[in-house]
C-alpha cells in the first residue's frame, strides 16, 4: 500500500499572551491589535454586495484584461490569474527592473490597504534550503503559540499552498475573495500590469494581515534585489546557501548570484548566513557594510558546529550546537534527513535566537518540540512502498549533490534508479554530473505543462557525454514510471528529482493511484 502524502502536524498548542489576537477563516477579518487596520483590510479584500453596474463595468475593463469576466468562484478566479504573466513558465525571461517592477508592486499592494506594513516579516532567500529553513523556523515559533503565516513557492500540488498559517492553507473561499479584490481594485491598463507572481504575493500579504498572524515567513521566488517580496522591512534576513542555478536570469557567476540574494538586505536590519564560499561571503560582506546592515555568518560571528551520528531513538540523523550571545542550543537533533540540513537547522536557530531578542517569547521544551516536529513535503519523501518511490525537490547540481549524500546515510538500497527531468535555465551538465555520480540507471522525462522544462532526448544525450551508464527518455512521466517500475527489484530505490514541477505532478499522480486502488480493494 501506498505511503499516506497528507501532510500531518501536531495540534498547535494554547496561543499564550503574546498571541491573543483572534484569527478568522473569512478574508478581510481581523481583531485584537490590529483592529486599526481592519477598516483598511475589509475595504482593501472584500467586494461589497451593494455593487452597482458602473463598477461591475469599470471591473470587467481593468480586472478582465484577457476577456475572462468577472471572478465568481474558484475556477474563475483561476482562470483569471493564470491570465498573467508567469515568469516560473517562461522560457526566455528579460531580467531587469522593468520586468521585476518594484515600484508597480507598492502600487499592487498600496491598492489593497498596504498589508506588508501590517505586519511582522522574516525575509529570506538563497539557492538552496529556504524551504526548510522556513519549515523549521515556522514550526518552533507556532509550538511556542504563534500565528505565523508562511509564503513559499513552488508549490507542487494545490496553488495554496504556497499561502498557510500554522501549517493550513488558505482556504478557498479566502483565496477567492482576495483575487476578486486585486481584480477590482488594481487598474489594469494593458501594459505594465502585475504578474502572477506579484498577484500570489499581495494575496499572501492581505491574508496575513487580515488574519493579525504574529509574524510571517517569506521565501524570495527568483534572486532577491528584485522579487516581489522585496517590499517589506523584517525583523531579520536569513541568507541559505548560494551556488549555481537560473543562470540564464541572475548570471553564470556565482557572485553575480550573490549580488542578487543579497539584495534583501536593508540597513539596520539583522542578517544571518550560513557558512559560504569565500567569493560569495565577500559579495555579502561588501553589500552588507554599504548599506549598514549587521550582517552573521553561521560558524564565524556565532559559534556553530555539527556532525552526524546514528543511535536505536532516532537512527541516522544530524546533530547542531549554536552559541550566540542571549543563549547556548546544544545537540540539537535536526528533524530533517540529509548532512545539509544542518546548515539550515543552524540558521532556523539563529533565526529564532535574533525573533528572541525582538520581543518574541520562546520556551526551550516548546521550540524544541516544535523543530522536532518539522515535516516538509517533496523532500526526501517516501511517497510509494511496493516498488519504493522517493521524491526530492532537489533542482541543482549542489542540491543533487546533497540528495545523493543523504540517501547513502538514510536510505539502504540495492541499486537506484533515478527519473530525472530539470529546467532548461539549470544548470544542467553540472546536474548531470552529480546525477552519474549516485543513479545507477537514468530515465530522463519532463514535467508535462511546463514550458520551461528540458526534453528528455536532449537531456539524454547530454547525459552520454559525461557518462556510460544505462539511461533512456520517456515522454512522460507515466511512462518513466512504468519503464522504473520494470527495471527494479525489492531492495531497489526509485528516486524523482531535478525540478519541483516534476515531483510535484509525481505526487499528484501517485496519490491518484492510491485512490484509484483503495476505491476497487
Amino acid at each position: 500500500m501506498p505511503s499516506s502524502t497528507t501532510r500531518k502536524r501536531k495540534a498547535t498548542p494554547k496561543r499564550g499572551k503574546a498571541s491573543t489576537k483572534k484569527r478568522t477563516t473569512t478574508a478581510g477579518k481581523t481583531s485584537g491589535k490590529k483592529k486599526k487596520a481592519t477598516t483598511k483590510s475589509k475595504s482593501s479584500t472584500r467586494k461589497s454586495k451593494s455593487t452597482t453596474k458602473s463598477s461591475r463595468a469599470k471591473s470587467k475593463s481593468n480586472g478582465s484584461s484577457n476577456g475572462s469576466g468577472e471572478i465568481s468562484n474558484y475556477s474563475s478566479a483561476m482562470r483569471w490569474l493564470n491570465e498573467h504573466t508567469d515568469f516560473e513558465r517562461l522560457r526566455l525571461v528579460k531580467y531587469n527592473p522593468d520586468t521585476f517592477n518594484l515600484d508597480r508592486m507598492r502600487k499592487l499592494l498600496k491598492a489593497l490597504g498596504n498589508p506588508h506594513e501590517q505586519v511582522r516579516f522574516v525575509h529570506i532567500a538563497g539557492t538552496k534550503g529556504k524551504g526548510s529553513t522556513v519549515s523549521m523556523l515556522a514550526s518552533m515559533l507556532q509550538h511556542c503559540g504563534y500565528a505565523i503565516g508562511t509564503y513559499t513557492s513552488p508549490h507542487l500540488i494545490d496553488i495554496r499552498e504556497r499561502i498557510q498559517i500554522n501549517g493550513d492553507m488558505i482556504p478557498h473561499a479566502d483565496f477567492v475573495e482576495l483575487l476578486k479584490s486585486v481584480q477590482t481594485k488594481v487598474k489594469y491598463n494593458g501594459s505594465n500590469n502585475p504578474t502572477f507572481f506579484e498577484v500570489i504575493t499581495a494575496v499572501a500579504m492581505r491574508y496575513f494581515a487580515d488574519q493579525a498572524v504574529d509574524l510571517a515567513i517569506l521565501e524570495t521566488g527568483l534572486g532577491g534585489r528584485l522579487d516581489a517580496t522585496n517590499v517589506v522591512e523584517p525583523e531579520v534576513v536569513g541568507l541559505t546557501q548560494i551556488s549555481i542555478d537560473h543562470t540564464n536570469i541572475l548570471g553564470k557567476k556565482i557572485t553575480q548570484i550573490a549580488a542578487e540574494k543579497a539584495g534583501i538586505m536593508k540597513k539596520g536590519v539583522p542578517a544571518i548566513t550560513v557558512e559560504q564560499e569565500p567569493e560569495v561571503m565577500k559579495v555579502f560582506r561588501e553589500h552588507a557594510e554599504k548599506i549598514g546592515a549587521p550582517l552573521e555568518e553561521n560558524g564565524k560571528e556565532i559559534e556553530f558546529s555539527y556532525r552526524f551520528e546514528a543511535n536505536r531513538e532516532l537512527g541516522p540523523h544530524t546533530r547542531v550546537c549554536l552559541t550566540t550571545p542571549n543563549d547556548t542550543y546544544d545537540h540539537l537533533p535536526v528533524p530533517l534527513k540529509g548532512e545539509h540540513q544542518a546548515l539550515n537547522c543552524g540558521l532556523a536557530l539563529a533565526l529564532l535566537d535574533k525573533l528572541r531578542e525582538k520581543g518574541f517569547k520562546a520556551t526551550e521544551d516548546q521550540w524544541i518540540e516544535g523543530l522536532a516536529a518539522t515535516v516538509i513535503p517533496g523532500r526526501m519523501e517516501m511517497a510509494w512502498k511496493e516498488p519504493r518511490i522517493m521524491l526530492d525537490g532537489a533542482h541543482n547540481a549542489a542540491s543533487i549533490t546533497s540528495l545523493i549524500r543523504a540517501m547513502g546515510a538514510h536510505v539502504p538500497y540495492d541499486s537506484l534508479v533515478m527519473i530525472f527531468g530539470c529546467g532548461e535555465d539549470k544548470d544542467v551538465i553540472g546536474m548531470l554530473k552529480q546525477v552519474n555520480l549516485g543513479a545507477d540507471k537514468v530515465i530522463f522525462t519532463k514535467a508535462k505543462g511546463n514550458p520551461r522544462a528540458s526534453e528528455p532526448k536532449d537531456l539524454l544525450t547530454k547525459f552520454r557525454d559525461v557518462s556510460g551508464k544505462m539511461a533512456q527518455s520517456a515522454e512522460s512521466l507515466d511512462e518513466a514510471l512504468q519503464l522504473a517500475a520494470r527495471a527494479v527489484g525489492r531492495e531497489d530505490l526509485i528516486c524523482i528529482t531535478g525540478s519541483f514541477y516534476l515531483v510535484g505532478e509525481a505526487k499528484k499522480y501517485l496519490a491518484d493511484l492510491a485512490s484509484k486502488r483503495k476505491a476497487t480493494n
